[in-house]
């Protein structure tokens, strides 16, 4: 356990998040005011004690069971404005200066938001985050990883909308079976239009599957890649061309891609030197939040408050924010530890 010291040093420390999904960061509040809408149309539960329960995760299958019912209760334009809000607001409660949220377009237009539509929702809830909260909001448009229309549906809506605060290209959804080398043409296309590449790979498949994002989707950054560490010869490269892995701890071992926390790999990825920022995935169903994934690092990898102040910085570093928005954050990250560490920084 980490001291009470570095905990609240933890608490104050202004952050990013590099990885997050926005149906998966909705607090069991915001479920359960969603699940009241619709209440004897949905099984999810409109108590956020009962939803806590109902994210009781057997393992990674079972949690791709559970995602998709939380992502029925966005039918309409006011409840998708109501989860990316209560979102952000419990992002700011963290201290979480800037944020790349993690959505996934296609099952809402499949729920019938027109493509407009969704995209004008989506930018009033980030803009009003942004006045409300002052955490800053960019948007990566996720493939739910199924070839063919979903896919390319995905990529119109990013192409021909293109909302301002679109940033990056992801791909989610289950990975056996499923090579990232599918959707390489949808990477290219994104990649030529000026958006970053950020593939979700290496989670629950093996270290090919993160070659193949690098070598396949032009990976800046990879969602996970954890099972890196089994290949050497891919933690050098990874290393040397500096792309970052978003890791979740938590995430992980609920589930089950790692047994427990003590055996996460995180410790052997940052001795191999490969980049790394700490996230939390889908914060609420696995119950954490972002302070407590920081605390998790600080315990495995042995952090003081110099090393916790890093990691905050290598989020910064790692994101697709502006130069002079990083320059900003990073100077506010700089000023908390200068003012509140136990010891000097140096």
């Amino acid at each position: 356990m980490i001291s009470p010291e570095l905990t609240r040093f933890i608490a104050g420390l202004p952050k990013a998040e590099l990885h997050v999904h926005h149906i998966g960061a909705a607090s069991p509040h915001i479920v359960a005011e969603l699940a009241a809408r619709y209440e004897g149309a949905t099984p999810v539960p409109a108590d956020p004690a009962l939803v806590e329960t109902f994210y009781d995760f057997r393992d990674f299958s079972h949690f791709l069971q559970v995602y998709p019912q939380i992502m029925d209760l966005v039918r309409a334009p006011e409840d998708l404005w109501t989860l990316i809000h209560g979102v952000g607001g419990d992002m700011a409660a963290q201290q979480v200066r800037y944020a790349e949220l993690t959505i996934t377009p296609q099952p809402h237009l499949a729920r019938g938001f027109a493509p407009q539509e969704f995209c004008e929702v989506i930018e009033d809830a980030r803009r009003r985050v942004e006045a409300d909260f002052g955490t800053v909001l960019r948007w990566c448009f996720d493939i739910p990883g199924i070839p063919g229309p979903p896919a390319e549906q995905t990529l119109a809506i990013a192409l021909d909308q293109r909302p301002d605060g679109l940033v990056s290209l992801g791909l989610g959804g289950a990975e056996t079976g499923v090579p990232r080398s599918w959707f390489a043409p949808h990477f290219a296309a994104a990649r030529a239009a000026g958006l970053h590449s950020v593939p979700h790979a290496g989670e629950v498949a093996g270290a090919e599957h993160v070659w193949q994002a690098v070598r396949d989707l032009g990976a800046e950054r990879i969602a996970h890649g954890i099972h890196s560490v089994q290949d050497p010869a891919l933690l050098e490269h990874l290393a040397e061309h500096e792309i970052t892995l978003e890791v979740c701890p938590t995430s992980n071992v609920c589930t089950g891609a790692v047994p427990s926390l003590a055996e996460h790999p995180l410790p052997a990825l940052v001795a191999a030197g490969v980049p790394v920022t700490v996230n939390t995935d889908d914060p609420p169903m696995f119950g954490t939040d972002l302070n407590r994934e920081y605390a998790v690092a600080a315990e495995l990898l042995s952090l003081d408050e110099k090393g916790v102040t890093d990691l905050a910085r290598a989020a910064v570093e790692a994101s697709f924010l502006g130069a002079e928005g990083k320059s900003a954050l990073l100077a506010e990250i700089d000023a908390y530890a200068g003012q509140n560490s136990s010891a000097p920084l140096t």
